[in-house]
């Protein structure tokens, strides 16, 4: 089992902005949540992640309903990154990522030799343990990116949810973290803008529209010219990348 949403609506100040969203991921897919702005990605990841309760509908965790499952459970089970973490304390790498650790440990608070481990290991997974004694304002936009999935991957999660996680990055550095997210050891839940990013990446792309979810599977058969004519407003064209096969996507505007 796995994190999953049946029939999901969501009400925020009395306007709905998740629309009966069902979610299914397979243990160990990297699942992608597309669509335009306003389209709920970020909405639906909240959730996901049981931030906030749906108006109607469901998300289990084990088949259980995250509604009763303690918060405790849930962050040793679950972890996010979103868009623009950032703090304006003087801190370091490891600090960030320790923070991590804190649903793992005790009422009486310090960590222990296996949180200190579990941090080197989210480290080195990320290629920041040489950097883990800097502080956490010299770093690039894309170093930061990656401490904060260590500080995710400390929490030693089964499941990860990130919300547009490529924003602000160069494009080496979204080829980057998107080869290192596809190759951790759980299953995550990525929200994207970017539909070619999404279609070398991800297994399956779950596409958004006003709150709903319109279309869900493969890259390859979800993203044709007309979906992303009538959910994007753009003209699209689509061929396949030749070695991976992939669809690779044009767009222009319309008249």
């Amino acid at each position: 089992m796995t994190l999953h949403a049946e029939q999901v609506t969501w009400s925020r100040n009395g306007v709905l902005v998740v629309d009966g969203a069902t979610l299914h991921p397979e243990p160990g897919q990297t699942v992608g949540l597309l669509g335009p702005n306003g389209s709920g990605k970020s909405s639906l990841l909240r959730v996901l992640h049981g931030l906030v309760r749906p108006t109607s509908g469901f998300v289990t965790l084990d088949g259980v309903d995250l509604a009763s499952v303690g918060r405790r459970h849930v962050a040793r089970s679950v972890a996010s990154v979103t868009q623009h973490a950032d703090t304006e304390v003087d801190i370091t790498v490891r600090d960030i990522v320790r923070l991590g650790r804190i649903p793992h440990r005790t009422a009486l608070g310090g960590g222990t030799s296996a949180d200190e481990d579990a941090v080197d290991s989210a480290l080195a997974h990320v290629g920041l343990l040489d950097q883990a004694g800097r502080l956490w304002h010299t770093l690039s936009g894309g170093e930061r990116q990656r401490a904060q999935i260590a500080r995710a991957l400390a929490q030693e999660p089964r499941e990860l949810l990130l919300d547009e996680p490529t924003n602000h990055l160069d494009v080496r550095h979204q080829l980057e973290l998107l080869e290192l997210v596809c190759a951790l050891p759980v299953t995550t839940v990525i929200a994207i803008h970017d539909l070619n990013l999404a279609a070398m990446y991800c297994d399956v792309v779950v596409v958004l529209q006003e709150g709903r979810v319109v279309a869900a599977g493969a890259p390859s058969d979800v993203l044709t010219a007309d979906l992303i004519s009538e959910v994007y407003g753009v003209v699209a064209s689509i061929t396949r990348d030749a070695r991976r096969g992939h669809p690779v996507i044009t767009f222009s505007r319309r008249e």
